[in-house]
């Protein structure tokens, strides 16, 4: 990839990151997942109360300020640089997942390989690519109270990542209620995925090419 494409795609992970974070309400404890998930603290509106939690054992952090010597020993789940607020929490690991495991995370953000019409997620393993670890997902995507999914519409190859049925194994048997990609957010009600809105610049029609999963408008 060149510069420009690496610019281009991270404008598009930013912008995923932007329109999840007008999912979240004011008063709840959010896990943020790897990948895109953790993007949501550098776009939040100050406006916005929300507590950040990370699973490896961490609660209340924000995005390190640009000027901020990055500290080793403060990262998120992916590794990244955080920094601390004035009420920031550290525990182990069998308590965050307690904490998850006992349903007191109010919302799980994740990425996902592929989601499908019955809000199946598809998020821990691509066979015949090597598997670094099992991770959080599973246990976030039953845990928590309510469950965002933020990612890319398509995969590097240009192929459907929304589809009518997951063909990667699936990641628990609890669907997601939030969908947000660059082109459209979806949610589940009664069952059924639901255009909720389209981003800027796309239309039904161009969502609908590119999205084999059926949903509702």
């Amino acid at each position: 990839m060149t510069a420009a494409d690496d610019v281009l795609v991270e404008d598009v992970r930013l912008r995923i990151a932007e329109r999840t974070a007008r999912e979240l309400r004011d008063g709840e404890l959010v896990n943020l997942g790897v990948g895109i998930p953790t993007l949501i603290p550098r776009v939040m509106r100050d406006d916005q109360a929300v507590t950040f939690h990370s699973e490896n054992g961490v609660i209340g952090f924000e995005a390190l300020d640009e000027d901020a010597e990055p500290d080793p020993s403060l990262i998120n789940a992916s590794k990244q640089p955080i920094q601390e607020q004035e009420h920031t929490s550290y525990f182990d690991s069998a308590s965050s997942f307690g904490m998850i495991r006992g349903r007191h995370i109010d919302v799980a953000v994740l990425g996902a390989f592929q989601v499908d019409e019955a809000g199946m997620v598809a998020s821990w393993h691509i066979p015949g690519r090597p598997m670094m670890g099992v991770g959080g997902a599973m246990d976030l995507l039953v845990g928590a109270r309510r469950v965002i999914i933020a990612m890319t519409h398509l995969g590097p190859d240009g192929s459907p990542k929304l589809v009518a049925r997951c063909t990667l194994p699936l990641t628990a048997n609890r669907p997601f209620d939030v969908l947000v990609t660059e082109k459209a957010t979806f949610e589940r009600r009664d069952g059924r995925i639901v255009l909720k809105d389209l981003a800027q610049g796309v239309s039904l029609d161009e969502l609908r090419a590119s999205t084999p999963m059926a949903f509702d408008v």
